[in-house]
């Protein structure tokens, strides 16, 4: 919209860097395969487990890539209430899409974040998963706490 304000916050996001070259265990209620356009459909109860990455979602689709014999994961692509943990930090959204090469994670759609003490509210977020920065876009809402003297 043309004449709504819009702000962005930085976010950092599970302190450390992510390895995104570790195995992606996936669980969920049922899955179907398409061979043909290289695509996995998990649904029901899904939860996604990369080292200390956690995704949970209702839907969630896994795009490979035809790189050589073995398939790897270009991307996972979350819905139906996605919940992303790391470490202490939380964020939550309708949809999340994370590029695996890229160690991306965009989210989407009354996006929450929590850390500690701390929630920041938006209407999208991208975190780059390597370096644990990020940022919130869209219409920002958060509560900014002083610190307070000891007497």
């Amino acid at each position: 919209m043309a004449g709504q304000s819009a702000a962005q916050i930085a976010v950092g996001f599970g302190g450390v860097a992510h390895d995104a070259t570790q195995a992606v265990e996936v669980v969920a209620d049922s899955l179907s395969i398409d061979q043909t356009s290289g695509r996995a459909l998990f649904e029901g109860n899904v939860v996604i487990l990369q080292g200390d990455l956690r995704i949970a979602a209702g839907r969630v689709e896994v795009i490979y890539s035809d790189a050589g014999a073995t398939r790897g994961v270009d991307a996972v692509i979350a819905s139906g209430g996605v919940l992303v943990t790391r470490g202490e930090d939380a964020a939550q959204s309708d949809e999340a899409r994370y590029d695996i090469a890229t160690a991306l994670l965009n989210m989407a759609g009354d996006v929450l974040v929590t850390q500690g003490a701390i929630t920041i509210a938006g209407d999208s977020m991208v975190i780059d998963m390597a370096t644990g920065n990020g940022t919130v876009g869209g219409r920002v809402r958060t509560v900014l706490t002083p610190e307070r003297q000891q007497p």
